[in-house]
């Protein structure tokens, strides 16, 4: 069924990359180059709809108008930790885009979200937001992490990541079915731990090599 909210990056370079950071045997610091590679083809399919302005220039042969994207009301939000591995390939493409960070854990217990951490750049509400966090599994940490944004009154937001769980694609849809999801795949389910399945494991440890 076809969900507006939602987008799947089905581009083949992407499908190609996240095979290959879903392979256990993937070491910690190809996972990261993959990562970093990946984030950037899918900061071009989320900011498609940047908004361009037209300045004048001079070229080696006349002057002439060009567009510029205004990137510089773009806010990118890390969920800590495994955010910012999205966040850094994300700022490479987009260097002058302002940074914040979320630190919020699942509880193992209850899975529910637990809020350590909140720093955002200054004027929220003249910016467009971009959350960032490589799995969408249950859907919880997310729809925390926007309903904190949301209390600041951006412009836009929406939410990338590489993998989501249907659950979680549905949980956002209920509770936030104002913000556009985009990610490069909708896996089978949620196992009993709370991981999506197939996935690739925990991004934070696969990131960083810990356990």
């Amino acid at each position: 069924m076809k969900q507006p909210h939602l987008t799947i990056v089905k581009h083949p370079l992407v499908q190609h990359k996240l095979t290959l950071m879903r392979m256990e045997q993937t070491p910690s610091s190809e996972f990261r180059r993959l990562l970093r590679e990946l984030s950037m083809l899918l900061a071009y399919e989320v900011t498609r709809d940047l908004p361009l302005t037209q300045i004048e220039i001079q070229t080696p042969v006349t002057k002439t108008t060009a567009p510029v994207a205004e990137a510089k009301k773009l806010t990118l939000v890390s969920i800590l930790r495994a955010g910012n591995g999205i966040l850094d390939g994300m700022l490479e493409l987009i260097p002058s885009a302002r940074v914040g960070h979320i630190g919020i854990y699942r509880d193992p217990q209850t899975l529910t979200p637990v809020e350590y951490y909140f720093k955002m750049p200054p004027d929220m509400g003249q910016r467009d937001v971009i959350i960032v966090d490589p799995m969408l599994a249950t859907g919880n940490s997310a729809a925390a992490a926007i309903a904190r944004i949301k209390d600041l009154k951006p412009l836009s937001i929406k939410f990338v990541c590489l993998i989501a769980s249907p659950e979680g694609v549905d949980l956002l849809r209920d509770e936030h079915p104002d913000v556009p999801v985009f990610t490069a795949s909708v896996d089978e389910k949620l196992n009993e731990h709370g991981y999506i399945v197939p996935g690739l494991g925990d991004a934070g440890d696969r990131i960083y090599g810990t356990k």
